[in-house]
């Protein structure tokens, strides 16, 4: 059976048609469409078995990075998104996709629709446009990242990708294994240094408690087939898929359940 996966966009999305692509790589079929089209009609988000917010800059990213479109989708879909989650689809947010599902209050904890963290300007207060190692959480119960590599490599493009949360937050999240990756070393060394924002923990990616939410401010979809590698004309020895393919494939293996 095909998965059907929807990609939503709004004004200043600019990651969806690589999204798109590679929900088609990982063996899904996909129907990219506009906010607008749904909040018309939100009975169509029940043809779905995946659901993905693509990186960019929705709304241009006026008022805080994702804070507009969090608005709208809490105002005109939440029964909708709800009853998404509760059924244990999955739900994945890449970048800004992130950003509005934090501010959503789908991440970290989906219930009631409550922010409880954040993704903030950079440390730097620069734009950072860079590839970086994330080291993988073993114990992480997201579905999207099963048998995940130690450390992966994956381009990061944003300006406001500091994840902040209190200390109770991040407690929480500690306890139930809910950080999936960190920036790190090459060698999976957590380290400050090694941060390329000042996220709190050196967090790069997280899930919800269930594991079917999931927010990774990294771009996967850039990262599917080795000529994506910064370096692929030196290094001979590249798989032929880049490191992000897996993501998209446990989400669309495991959506093949609903």
């Amino acid at each position: 059976m095909k998965v059907k996966s929807l990609v939503i966009r709004a004004e200043g999305t600019n990651c969806d048609l690589e999204t798109v692509e590679a929900l088609k790589l990982a063996g899904s079929e996909v129907d990219l469409l506009h906010f607008n089209r749904i909040l018309r009609n939100p009975s169509l988000l029940e043809e779905y078995q995946l659901l993905v917010f693509p990186g960019g800059f929705s709304y241009g990213d006026c008022i805080s990075a994702g804070k507009i479109f969090a608005d709208l989708l809490g105002a005109g879909l939440r029964k909708e998104l709800n009853k998404f989650v509760e059924a244990g689809k999955p739900v994945m947010g890449v970048c800004n996709g992130f950003q509005v599902l934090i501010k959503l209050g789908l991440l970290p904890f989906s219930k009631d629709f409550v922010q409880q963290a954040s993704l903030v300007v950079n440390s730097t207060g620069y734009f950072i446009d860079k590839w970086v190692y994330l080291k993988y959480n073993e114990r992480s119960k997201c579905i999207f990242t099963k048998d995940s590599p130690n450390v992966i490599y994956l381009p990061i493009n944003h300006k406001e990708g500091r994840f902040v949360a209190p200390e109770k937050i991040l407690n929480k999240m500690l306890e139930n294994n809910q950080i999936v990756y960190q920036y790190s070393s090459q060698s999976g060394d957590v380290e400050e240094r090694y941060n390329p924002n000042g996220s709190f923990l050196n967090i790069a990616a997280v899930c919800n408690e269930f594991g079917n939410v999931f927010g990774i401010m990294p771009h996967p979809e850039k990262y599917v087939n080795k000529y994506q590698h910064p370096a692929w004309t030196r290094y001979q020895n590249l798989k032929e898929e880049g490191e992000g393919i897996l993501i998209y494939r446990n989400a669309v293996n495991f959506a093949r359940k609903f």
